[in-house]
């Protein structure tokens, strides 16, 4: 019930801009205001093969980066186009966002759970954290 709030609480703001401000201003408070520190978070050390294997993973990256090198099996939509593109995240299953560090990916996780989707979560660390700390990459 709370997703559909603040799911039509942003739909609202992105609408009807004279209201935007508080309307989104309290859809983010109400979301943050439930959101624990783990919340939207997977530690690498947490990514082991049967997470892996269950989950979509998202690179945020853009294309070129993408092309240089990443997670076996990702998926690349840029960050900044997640919001556009939510359609093509899963509604159910984990969805592990990420991009080198953490940052950018953070950003798209963010707004994927503010627009309903509470199943996305952030690699901390992004790639740089899984290639070190991953607790198990496929060959």
């Amino acid at each position: 019930m709370r997703t559909l709030i603040l799911s039509c609480a942003v739909a609202v703001a992105l609408v009807s801009p004279v209201r935007a401000d508080e309307t989104l201003r309290e859809a983010v408070q109400d979301y943050m205001g439930f959101a624990t520190y783990e919340a939207g978070i997977l530690l690498p050390q947490q990514l082991d093969e049967t997470v892996f294997r269950s989950s979509t993973i998202i690179d945020t990256r853009d294309a070129e980066q993408y092309a240089a090198g990443h997670i076996p099996g990702a998926l690349n939509i840029e960050w900044r186009e997640i919001p556009s593109r939510l359609e093509e995240l899963p509604e159910t299953g984990l969805v592990i966002l990420y991009c080198n560090t953490g940052s950018l990916s953070s950003q798209a996780t963010f707004a994927a759970r503010l627009l309903g989707r509470e199943n996305v979560v952030v690699l901390q660390g992004g790639i740089k954290g899984w290639a070190a700390e991953a607790a198990w990459k496929p060959e």
